[in-house]
């Protein structure tokens, strides 16, 4: 993930990340082990260094913080949730393309 503006979050500092965010935030929930995983973290690093100051994107290890999956109930990845004001607005199970990203996190503004 190198520079890329998206922020590694965990269960210590995901309520200032993510729950608290003034800004929409797309939440990526991955794994090094996952293919389609791997295969979408480049887009979504690339949406995290376009979208700068409009909105904010996360990504949550699935196998170093459990809690976080559990409470989200992830029972499959790559899972992306969509937050806004703190609340989930809207999801995606699996790989998919850019466009159908950045239409689903501009609808958040």
């Amino acid at each position: 993930m190198s520079n890329s503006l998206a922020v590694n979050v965990t269960g210590a500092n995901f309520e200032s990340e993510v729950i608290q965010s003034s800004v929409p935030v797309l939440v990526d929930f991955w794994a090094p082990w996952c293919p389609p995983c791997r295969m979408l973290s480049p887009v979504v690093d690339e949406i995290a260094n376009e979208k700068g100051a409009t909105a904010k994107v996360a990504k949550i290890n699935v196998d170093d913080n459990p809690e976080l999956s559990r409470r989200f109930k992830v029972q499959s990845i790559p899972l992306l949730l969509f937050f806004k004001d703190g609340e989930v607005m809207d999801q995606m199970l699996g790989a998919t393309n850019k466009k159908t990203l950045l239409n689903k996190l501009d609808a958040l503004r």
